[in-house]
């Protein structure tokens, strides 16, 4: 079985992040992002569950994940996955949409899945751009029109305001996690904040949310830690700051999640154009 390889840089002009991973067999768990995903299969066949959706997904198919959808994939083939992925921050999609739209909002795309898409060759050539370290403004064009085709195409065009809020009860609960998440959090804590049973609480906040509530909270963690990372802080005293018992289990979660160990997730923002990660 050849060498897998994971290879992932940050375009500081886009200010988006570029993965590559070839000859990955990882199953990721059931998890979210706090920011948009635009991805394509390259090689490999994968199951992916997404908002209580199954896809079996191959070579040529694009996936597009909206901030907080939850998901979880893994190979079935029993051969290796080929993937790339841009992942695009909140703030830079509604600045994106500003530029195209001439509104301030966050579009929610419809469908997670697209089977055989055409939209994978311009995700590749961006995809290559990033990669390259290519500074010429096509790039920003190509961006640009590609998240042109998806509003139009894909997207319910609902701005964020109109979009129905989760019950207020499980709301509380995602502030509460969000506010609180570097401190030890019991499930009695949140059944008294909510004043609702511990089971009812479970159930109720896995169905609206597609998560449950230390998935979320453990998510929660991952995505304030790699801030902490993107700062030059030691993974130690990242693990310490975002509530994880112990460096260990950090670094074994966030690469569940993230696919990258914290230190290779920190060389991102060395300043060079791509970084060639070596494996652990």
């Amino acid at each position: 079985m050849a060498k897998e390889v994971r290879t992932v840089c940050f375009d500081k002009k886009l200010k988006i992040e570029a993965y590559c991973f070839k000859g990955v067999m990882q199953k990721f768990p059931n998890h979210f992002h706090d920011y948009y995903v635009l991805g394509f299969i390259e090689k490999g066949k994968r199951f992916l569950l997404c908002k209580n959706q199954e896809y079996i997904i191959n070579a040529g198919d694009v996936i597009m994940f909206n901030p907080r959808d939850a998901h979880t994939c893994e190979q079935v083939d029993g051969k290796t996955l080929d993937y790339r992925s841009l992942n695009i921050p909140e703030s830079i999609m509604r600045q994106a949409v500003r530029e195209i739209t001439g509104r301030e909002y966050l579009p929610r795309f419809t469908q997670t899945v697209l089977y055989r898409s055409e939209l994978a060759t311009s995700l590749r050539e961006l995809h290559l751009m990033i990669s390259e370290g290519d500074i010429d403004f096509k790039k920003e064009e190509l961006f640009l029109f590609l998240i042109e085709q998806l509003i139009q195409e894909y997207s319910d065009a609902v701005p964020e305001h109109c979009i129905q809020e989760p019950a207020s009860e499980m709301r509380m609960i995602c502030d509460y996690l969000e506010s609180n998440y570097a401190n030890t959090i019991t499930l009695d804590q949140l059944s008294d904040l909510t004043k609702v049973s511990k089971y009812h609480l479970l159930r109720s906040f896995t169905k609206q949310k597609g998560i449950s509530p230390y998935s979320y909270l453990e998510t929660i963690r991952i995505g304030n830690a790699k801030k902490l990372l993107e700062q030059g802080i030691p993974p130690m005293e990242v693990a310490f700051q975002t509530g994880f018992s112990d460096q260990s289990h950090f670094s074994n979660f966030f690469k569940k999640l993230i696919g990258l160990t914290p230190k290779q997730y920190m060389k991102i923002f060395e300043p060079i154009t791509e970084s060639h990660l070596p494996d652990g």
